[in-house]
């Protein structure tokens, strides 16, 4: 990874003040689908904004985040959660950080290592750490969602990972109840990587530049980026790593690695980099069994792809978003420009790319079938509750409970009229079909977004580890409405 020199503040200034005016991206949702006063505040930030947002203006190159990388088998992580006045796409603004960062330490561990992390909350709210996607015990102070860090308290977890942990791209949020919406669209996210990915390269490519793509959004109210009565369709303002439209250098010939990951609390990207095509080699966090090449990538909220890039002829590709339509009761996110890789300098010899097969994956296509279940994804007619089987969310109910080292199959069908991420811990899931026709995947993933009026069917092979866990919608807003519930995995 390479580090570029800065704008001058002057200019980054003007750069960000462009971008903020003409770079927002905004969503129609009906008008009876939030509460007045959502509505209200969403207007009050409005810029009046066209249906396909034009490309930002030209940022700074690409800044990678801090890493804290583990060393002989541990990563102690000191994590301070406090709201800070901070640097995001260009301007001051209040904003709830880790470490005193937008876009904090990137996490960076090897399989079987030990992850001990000492949070303290210096927020006037409770939190807590989730550490997504990742295969690791979800009881006591490893990735328990149901603990509540108070004001003032500082809590330790620690986190013993398998030694078979996939390689890939994870990322951290905060999954405190009621708060996940808005301490993550408040800056409360980061990736964590899980080293290993390059063994299944070709020689030639495991030490290539790799970037860290970290897809976050925010909404402005004042000098804060806006934390309360969060409107899903509202302008907002897309970044790379905090940064709008940064560059991104590579030389023609050049092949990199690309973390792609959507770590923003409610919103989906339709990626595309403009006359190239996406090389995928992980999915959640999961390698592929075989490459598989794409023109655009759907990351629903919470998803990830490592990608290989390369780069073409000397010149400019925007990194853009596509517009994106969720559904008649959802949202209609417009077109925008992320970042703009800027091809140039001599040519690099042309490194062997990867063949199939590229990895081992578990196929659970063959697997004997302990349970199946049927998940009903709902909502009122307001959007402002969301139901799973007809309930919301209650942490002391609990409402599937599975066999340890059994395959259970589940059909997710989601009754309403938008999408919805869904998204289950500790164990990922093989997708089946979607709307009955077969899907056949390249391995597993932990998030897959529900059509609406639709369904999937999914196979999950819990190992490993019990307890209680939770499977919800990613899209964080409607998690806190409600959509939510509690699976126990017992022996």
């Amino acid at each position: 990874m390479r580090s570029r020199p800065k704008l001058p503040e002057l200019a980054t200034a003007v750069v960000a003040v462009i971008a903020l005016l003409v770079g927002g991206c905004a969503g129609e949702r009906s008008p009876n689908r939030e509460p007045a006063q959502a509505q209200a505040q969403a207007q009050a930030q409005a810029v009046p904004i066209p249906s396909q947002s034009p490309a930002v203006a030209q940022g700074a190159p690409l800044e990678e985040p801090a890493q804290m990388v583990s060393r002989n088998g541990v990563l102690r992580v000191e994590l301070v959660v406090e709201r800070r006045k901070v640097e995001v796409g260009g301007r001051k603004l209040w904003a709830l950080t880790y470490n005193g960062s937008y876009m904090p330490p990137t996490l960076r561990i090897r399989p079987g290592d030990k992850l001990d992390l000492s949070m303290k909350n210096s927020l006037d709210e409770f939190t807590n750490l989730h550490v997504h996607g990742l295969h690791v015990s979800p009881s006591g102070n490893s990735d328990n969602v149901f603990i509540h860090i108070n004001p003032g308290e500082t809590f330790h977890y620690a986190y013993q990972f398998p030694k078979n942990l996939a390689p890939g791209t994870y990322w951290y949020h905060s999954h405190a109840h009621t708060m996940s919406a808005p301490q993550v669209a408040g800056g409360m996210s980061g990736v964590l990587i899980v080293e290993g990915l390059q063994q299944y390269l070709p020689t030639g490519l495991r030490h290539i530049t790799e970037h860290v793509i970290g897809l976050k959004d925010f909404q402005v109210e004042g000098d804060a980026v806006r934390t309360k009565g969060l409107h899903i369709g509202a302008p907002t303002n897309r970044t790379v790593n905090g940064q709008l439209n940064p560059t991104i250098r590579i030389r023609p010939g050049e092949t990199q690695l690309w973390r792609l990951a959507n770590i923003s609390a409610n919103i989906y990207y339709k990626l595309r980099l403009q006359g190239q095509r996406f090389r995928v080699i992980a999915h959640d966090a999961n390698p592929v069994d075989r490459i598989w090449t794409a023109d655009s990538l759907l990351l629903a909220a919470g998803a990830r792809f490592d990608v290989l890039v390369e780069g073409g002829p000397v010149g400019r590709t925007p990194l853009q978003t596509l517009a994106y339509n969720t559904g008649p009761a959802g949202n209609k996110f417009p077109q925008a420009t992320l970042a703009t890789l800027v091809t140039e300098g001599p040519s690099a010899h042309a490194a062997a790319l990867p063949t199939s097969p590229f990895a081992p994956t578990d196929d659970l296509s063959h697997a004997a079938i302990a349970a199946r279940r049927t998940l009903v994804f709902s909502e009122n007619k307001d959007g402002t509750e969301f139901y799973i089987n007809g309930k919301q969310f209650d942490p002391n109910r609990v409402d599937v409970r599975s066999k340890l080292n059994t395959v259970e199959e589940w059909t997710v069908r989601n009754d309403s009229d938008e999408e919805h991420s869904f998204h289950v811990h500790v164990d990922d899931f093989q997708l089946m079909s979607i709307n009955g026709r077969p899907h056949h995947g390249h391995g597993l993933q932990d998030t897959s977004s529900v059509p609406a009026k639709g369904q999937l069917v999914i196979r999950i092979h819990f190992t490993n580890y019990t307890g209680k866990t939770v499977f919800h919608c990613h899209i964080l807003n409607h998690e806190d409405a409600g959509m939510m519930a509690v699976l126990e995995i017992v022996k």
